[in-house]
């Protein structure tokens, strides 16, 4: 059994006696289920053109037309929930001063670490895998194509988890919880956007920019392309991110 199952536990039950995991899965589904109905809504408009004009029929299919759209859209609304998910994990443990509690378990920091990580990674998927009821309405008006459906999601779980790994990462490093949302999302929608520099620059900073982009790498996922470079960013990104978190809580172990 993992051996950080008890924090895993305790922070999923917390999320869940408190409103934030009902606030995060309604806006997010609320939000996906938005953009999904005006993506589905455009996609009939132009195919029922279609039929009238056959030139408009090159290049139009679902996967293109309706389904990279709908990962791209859920890719934005991620940006927005994950800091609401993650202010809390080390944040309020500071602020309540339980912090020095959590650190008498018998349990080592990473294990202590990757608890947390995996309940708020539970509470983001959720409302992920409730979006195949989308695909699922989809299906029974038309074929799919399961390929792209599986990479876009695949990219959701990867795309997610790196902000979930930033995001504990920033709630680590303080004991308020505003301005661990604040910081997360500054630095998401910076990591999003950056990649927009890259024409403006020189083409080795360019391209800098385009690598450390968080869009970019996902853009092959919303297509339906799985490529194992993107795949080893978002790895690495996690990898990264935990790591730093370790040496974090290891130093406010040392300190008291």
């Amino acid at each position: 059994m993992f051996s950080g199952f008890p924090v895993f536990k305790k922070e999923l039950g917390a999320f869940f006696l408190s409103p934030i995991a009902y606030v995060v899965i309604t806006i997010f589904l609320v939000l996906s289920g938005y953009f999904f109905y005006n993506t589905l809504a455009y996609y009939s408009l132009i195919s029922l053109q279609a039929t009238q004009n056959p030139y408009m029929v090159s290049g139009l299919n679902l996967t293109t037309g309706l389904i990279s759209p709908f990962f791209g859209n859920i890719a934005v609304i991620t940006i927005f929930i994950i800091p609401m998910l993650t202010m809390r994990l080390f944040a309020e443990e500071k602020k309540n001063g339980t912090i020095e509690l959590l650190f008498t378990y018998p349990l080592r920091d990473i294990e202590i670490l990757l608890g947390k990580f995996f309940a708020a990674m539970v509470v983001y998927l959720i409302p992920v895998a409730i979006t195949l009821a989308y695909i699922a309405f989809v299906g029974t008006m038309a074929d799919l194509v399961i390929g792209p459906i599986l990479a876009g999601y695949l990219g959701l779980v990867l795309m997610g988890a790196a902000f979930i790994s930033l995001g504990v990462l920033i709630s680590s490093t303080t004991e308020n919880q505003i301005i661990a949302v604040i910081i997360t999302f500054g630095l998401l929608l910076l990591l999003w956007v950056v990649g927009w520099a890259a024409n403006f620059t020189s083409p080795l900073f360019g391209k800098i920019l385009n690598e450390l982009s968080l869009v970019r790498h996902f853009e092959g996922f919303s297509k339906g392309i799985i490529n194992i470079k993107d795949v080893v960013f978002y790895l690495s990104f996690i990898f990264f991110c935990l790591f730093i978190t370790g040496r974090v809580l290891e130093s406010k172990r040392w300190r008291g």
